[in-house]
């Protein structure tokens, strides 16, 4: 069915026509030697045209220091190009809202223009925040022409696609709807029919990948004109809240822009909005909702950059294996602790763990069976722990637990069920074997009655000599520091 459809672009009757106006405009933007004499002859055969673009050459899109009154002044703010590129958008604008009428029904056609004027705008934003400022009547004409391909749909199948487009939930949904049902989505079909009307290159382009996700981040045409659907369903929307998250996340992956760039850019169309109503003659949204959204927008995102930042750093502060706090999280966190515990006369345990011949373990079974135990045990410690207690994984196959507030008889009885929970576990390192996974455990304790160390290197240096002696005296067991282990491991 899409070469059908394709094909029947080239006969259809029903589609939507172009004025001449439109066809010579479209001529002179394809002509390198386009003059501007040209230019302002022809646009001044359409008055109504003609005084739009004097409008917007004196309105605030274009910041002119001078008041304008006539093409030939108006040619000279916007430039040869970019009086072309507006014009067109203005005669296509003005000829298809009149033709998508009858097509669409008043106010199927006022949505569709809502959102196509919406997102001229969103890409003209995005492209100047990117510093395109060379290409913003292209971001804007390829922006406002992006969904074309919905028009030529209803136009080719006026009895089967209005009942694809009613039952549509949302935008991505009737894409994926149109390519289900008729082998083809409007962003193909409508690059289709611009090249028939023979645009300017980047036009079809843009719209061809509408809904295309770049394989990284660029700041071109095709990607600002992307991003400009999401922003603009953003707008449009009544449930915001849930679009927020996607509209960030497109603006990062399609554009580079971080929270605070789009909040520029939804600022930027709030102030940019009411003159693009003017110049199109359309109400897209009243000035006090527009600013309620906006300012839903900015706390949003300032919530979800927090957020954002508040996961990077459990990133950078636990391992990526486990999940436990890494070696440098530790570090930081025992110093803090230990000085509490001399500050304020309060009990301090620090228990060093390691697993049991676990080199023999990986060597025998390989680096995945290793890594699937290191994160077996480290679940099986967590779950008999406080949420004020901290496990860390202090390297290989060793664990730290910092256990603030807790006395020696305590920590003992912690750690005997972190030992009976952890020789529970039947592992099986593949689908033959079962094995038994033992740990040994050396704990020291600050302030348990009265002080024991002095620096908090001392007390690791206590706690790993502790573990030393478990190992010493067998493993599976529990070894508490106490001054004879110095002469002891010294022997």
């Amino acid at each position: 069915m899409k070469e059908n459809l394709l094909e029947q672009l080239r006969f259809c009757t029903n589609l939507p026509s172009l004025p001449s106006i439109v066809l010579k405009i479209i001529d002179l933007a394809g002509n390198a030697d386009t003059s501007l004499t040209q230019i302002n002859h022809y646009i001044s055969l359409d008055p109504a045209l003609a005084a739009k673009i004097i409008k917007t050459a004196n309105s605030p899109l274009y910041k002119s220091r001078y008041p304008v009154s006539n093409i030939s002044q108006a040619t000279g703010i916007l430039g040869t190009y970019g009086v072309t590129t507006i014009a067109l958008s203005f005669s296509l604008a003005d000829s298809l809202v009149k033709q998508s009428g009858k097509k669409l029904g008043m106010a199927g056609s006022n949505i569709f223009w809502r959102r196509s004027i919406t997102s001229a705008l969103a890409s003209r934003a995005l492209g100047e925040r990117l510093g395109m400022s060379r290409m913003l009547d292209d971001l804007f004409l390829a922006g406002l022409l992006q969904d074309i391909g919905i028009l030529a749909f209803h136009a080719l199948l006026p009895e089967d696609y209005p009942s694809v487009f009613s039952l549509a939930d949302n935008h991505n949904a009737l894409l994926a709807a149109e390519r289900e049902t008729f082998g083809v989505g409007h962003d193909e079909l409508g690059a289709a029919l611009l090249e028939y009307w023979k645009f300017p290159g980047y036009v079809p382009a843009a719209c061809r990948y509408s809904h295309t996700a770049p394989g990284k981040p660029n700041a071109g045409i095709n990607e600002c004109v992307a991003t400009s659907g999401y922003v603009t369903d953003y707008f449009l929307s009544q449930d915001r809240k849930e679009k927020i998250g996607e509209v960030t996340r497109i603006a990062e992956a399609y554009l580079g822009l971080d929270e605070h760039a789009l909040i520029e850019v939804l600022e930027a169309m709030q102030n940019e909005l009411q003159h693009v109503e003017d110049l199109f003659e359309i109400t897209i949204l009243n000035p006090a909702h527009l600013s309620s959204i906006v300012t839903e927008a900015r706390e949003l995102l300032i919530v979800h950059a927090t957020i954002k930042v508040r996961e990077l750093g459990d990133k950078i502060r636990h391992d990526g294996l486990t999940g436990a706090h890494n070696r440098a999280f530790f570090d930081e966190t025992f110093q803090n602790e230990f000085q509490l515990s001399i500050q304020q006369g309060s009990p301090l345990s620090l228990a060093m763990i390691d697993i049991d011949n676990y080199k023999t373990f990986n060597d025998t079974y390989g680096h995945v069976a290793g890594d699937g135990v290191l994160v077996t045990i480290a679940r099986a410690i967590t779950e008999q722990i406080r949420q004020t207690d901290i496990l860390c994984r202090y390297g290989g196959d060793e664990f730290a637990l910092i256990l603030p507030g807790t006395t020696l008889s305590a920590a003992r009885h912690t750690l005997t069920r972190i030992m009976e929970s952890i020789a529970a576990i039947a592992y099986k390192p593949n689908e033959v074997s079962t094995i038994r996974i033992t740990t040994s455990i050396g704990l020291a304790v600050n302030m348990d009655k009265e002080k024991s160390f002095s620096t908090h290197r001392e007390m690791l240096e206590a706690a790993d000599r502790a573990l030393y002696a478990a190992k010493h005296a067998g493993r599976n067991r529990i070894a508490e520091w106490n001054p004879s282990l110095t002469s002891l491991l010294k022997s």
